[in-house]
């Protein structure tokens, strides 16, 4: 399993519930195509798992 978790938004935030707005936010996405790179921990996983549908994940080293 890949260290670091690329996360990269693909559907807009607006009309989504407070939650997930909330959670896209936490994870530093803001707004569409921006990425970040994130630890792959249970904590995280648990947030992708929440936007999953707004979102693209990759693994990476």
């Amino acid at each position: 399993m890949g260290e670091h978790l690329k996360i990269t938004l693909t559907r807009s935030l607006i009309g989504r519930k407070p939650n997930q707005k909330k959670t896209a936010q936490a994870l530093g996405l803001r707004k569409i195509n921006k990425t970040v790179i994130r630890p792959n921990n249970a904590a995280i996983q648990v947030m992708v798992r929440t936007i999953s549908h707004m979102v693209r994940v990759e693994e990476t080293e």
